[in-house]
Formats: structure tokens, sequence, C-alpha cells
């Protein structure tokens, strides 16, 4: 087996299906898919390419908001934010500015504009984005230095529930989608990192960095 992306323990079997492997780390619980079964950069641009998240619908917008709106009813309409993996729309973006909230946008195939990490945030969205990413751990290591003592890390992925539900979850048939989380995996994260953790939704966590 692998090695964890996210803590870098052994793995464990934990499903395959006609299209990849997936293991599980028995000490943060991330499920994972081996490295052999990552795309390239090119075939996974085109994936994101076949996306179409425009400012004016209305429906994206709404999905957008169950982590923005109570994002914003916790940092208040002077936080700074940045939108790490914004996509090419960079639609949070322009949702916050409707409101008055200034916030960078950072992806690395459309908005690659690495000046703005070199900052730090009274907040970091990452929406349907952390799924994405292979080295959980590097990722981790970045978004906490990006943000200011106090700041929040607000996250959006669909999370795991036990293997009987994974073994027929559509979520998993995305090819870019790589680093499965749970809650148990968020639980491991706040503990390790000292942060607290706040379930937000099915969907949305934030996890919230020390004031001091």
């Amino acid at each position: 087996m692998s090695s964890c992306p996210l803590c870098h323990q052994q793995t464990l079997a934990f499903h395959q299906d006609k299209n990849r492997q997936y293991v599980r780390c028995p000490n943060c619980h991330l499920v994972s898919v081996p490295a052999q079964f990552y795309l390239d950069e090119t075939a996974e641009k085109a994936q994101y390419d076949l996306h179409d998240n425009d400012v004016a619908d209305v429906g994206y917008q709404r999905f957008l908001s169950r982590t923005l709106t109570p994002l914003l009813a916790r940092t208040g309409l002077n936080a700074k934010g940045l939108d790490f993996g914004c996509g090419e729309g960079a639609v949070l973006s322009q949702m916050a500015a409707a409101q008055g909230v200034s916030v960078a946008n950072y992806d690395l195939f459309y908005h690659p504009d690495t000046q703005v990490l070199n900052q730090q945030y009274d907040f970091v969205c990452l929406t349907e984005v952390i799924e994405h990413i292979a080295d959980a751990h590097q990722l981790i290591e970045r978004l906490s230095q990006l943000l200011l003592p106090g700041g929040i890390l607000a996250i959006m992925t669909k999370r795991v529930l036990g293997l009987e539900a994974f073994i027929n979850w559509h979520y998993k048939s995305d090819p870019t989608h790589i680093n499965f989380y749970s809650v148990e995996t968020f639980e491991w994260l706040a503990q390790k990192r000292g942060w607290q953790l706040e379930i937000i939704d099915n969907d949305v966590v934030f996890l919230q960095l020390p004031s001091i």
C-alpha cells in the first residue's frame, strides 16, 4: 500500500471499482487514490474545462452561499479573504464583493497569480477543491501560512460516510477526485493542529486557527 497523502502513515486497502483502487489511512482516516491513478495535468484541466460555473447561475450562487453566508457571519464585512482554487468564473469573490467583502482569487489553471499567496487572510475558502489536490499535507501547511491568527479555513467537500456508502458513491467517479475526507479526518486535523472544528453542513466544515 501507499503512504497517506495527509499524515504519511501506511495505508490499508479500502475499496476497488472498475476504474481505480482506494486506500484508507488507519491514523487520520483519509481515503485516497494511489498515485498511479492520477490524471496528468492536461487531462485534469480538460475535466475542469467542462465545468460551467457562471456568476449569473442562481443555483450555483445558492450552492456557494452555503459556505459564504455562515463564513461572513463569523468574520464580518471588514474581513479579507482568499478563494483558493476559485475556478475559471471566480464566482465566490464576486458574491462577496456584492456584500462589500474583498476576496482575492487563486487557481492553478485559471487564476495563477501567486502574488496573492504571499499575503495572509482572515479566511481562506476551498469550495470543492480539497478533494482534487494530491499532496494533502503540503496543502494544509500552505493554507495554515495563508491565515492570520484566528483565521478560518472554510472547506466544502463531500464527506466519506463509510465503506457501504462509498461503494456506490457518485462522488468517487470523478477522475479528478483523489482524496476523500470524513468527519474523523477533520477531527484528526483539528486535534493535530490545535484548530477548532465546526461542522457547518453535510459538506461544509470550518477550521479556525487559535487567535494567539
